[in-house]
């Protein structure tokens, strides 16, 4: 853990404040429109819901999509890929609301899946993130499984041919194995990428991160997209970190957005929570890069997206 100790000492030497007016961003009607179309569609590419609890925007978002269903079929095994880096709770938004996953792997069981499987790769200690994050206890109450990521043992090479600088990598070998993956990240600054978001929560499932990190993050987060595409993104910004990411300071850098997204779309997930933080997807640049190596697209203007108000 040595390692990752490292790189927690640097994040939160390294963090930068946000602005006052950052922290005072307005919850207006048309947060969630900002960059996004309307449509009432069956099955549309996205939903897009805000203004109540993380359990309850997820009955309706997924219903509206198109119910699990959609995904899950009958004996599947479903992998769940939350942010559970750190040793913190849910109000710090460090770490995907509890709520949200509990539904999540409800939802999945109820669709019919055999079993349900939590993880992460965490940044602290995993144990206590599992733990403090209120996410264990929450899987746990719904029948599904909390799943260790601390060990190499359960990661194996792969290849990456689309790749320009990520070459090869080792992944979790219950992602290889499912039969659908489930990525959950949670909306909130990062002092290394801007904002942590869908795709860099993938770097959860690999095991050598500092790699990333030493050879160009954005373009190695691009590059593992080519990979590996979730099944469906799930974006949580209920509790929204605006500053000090990723791990935070406090409770003041966080902000109740009460939002959330669903889409099959990696690339067109982030592109529309970073317009939610208030950052054209452009600003990001594993977003751009992501796009220009086909993992999905950002320009949501080619998208069917339907919008929720609780």
């Amino acid at each position: 853990m040595t390692d990752f100790i490292n790189r927690r000492d640097f994040l939160r030497k390294s963090a930068v404040v946000g602005t006052t007016a950052a922290m005072g961003l307005a919850m207006s009607d048309n947060l969630l429109a900002n960059g996004l179309t309307s449509a009432g569609m069956v099955n549309p590419d996205m939903v897009a819901i805000r203004g109540g609890a993380p359990d309850t925007m997820f009955d309706k978002a997924i219903e509206a999509w198109g119910g699990m269903g959609r995904l899950v079929k009958k004996g599947q095994r479903v992998v769940v890929k939350p942010n559970i880096g750190w040793n913190v709770v849910p109000e710090r938004g460090a770490n995907t609301n509890p709520l949200l996953v509990k539904q999540i792997v409800k939802h999945c069981l109820e669709a019919g899946a055999k079993e349900v499987l939590v993880f992460d790769h965490t940044a602290d200690v995993w144990t206590k993130c599992y733990k403090n994050s209120g996410i264990e206890s929450a899987v746990k109450s719904v029948g599904g499984k909390m799943v260790p990521g601390n060990n190499e043992k359960y990661y194996h090479k792969v290849d990456i041919p689309k790749a320009k600088r990520l070459k090869e990598t080792k992944v979790h070998e219950l992602v290889m194995e499912a039969d659908v993956f489930i990525n959950v990240p949670v909306l909130k600054h990062h002092v290394s990428t801007r904002l942590s978001l869908g795709i860099k929560n993938l770097m959860g499932i690999v095991w050598d991160r500092q790699y990333w990190h030493k050879n160009d993050l954005h373009q190695c987060i691009a590059d593992f997209g080519t990979f590996k595409v979730p099944d469906l993104t799930i974006v949580d910004a209920y509790n929204v970190m605006r500053r000090n990411g990723p791990m935070g300071v406090s409770v003041d850098d966080v902000v109740n957005q009460k939002a959330q997204l669903i889409t099959t779309d990696p690339v067109a997930a982030d592109a529309a929570s970073a317009r939610m933080f208030g950052m054209a997807p452009e600003e990001v640049t594993y977003i751009r890069l992501a796009h220009e190596l086909g993992v999905g697209n950002m320009d949501l203007s080619k998208l069917n997206i339907r919008k929720l108000k609780i």
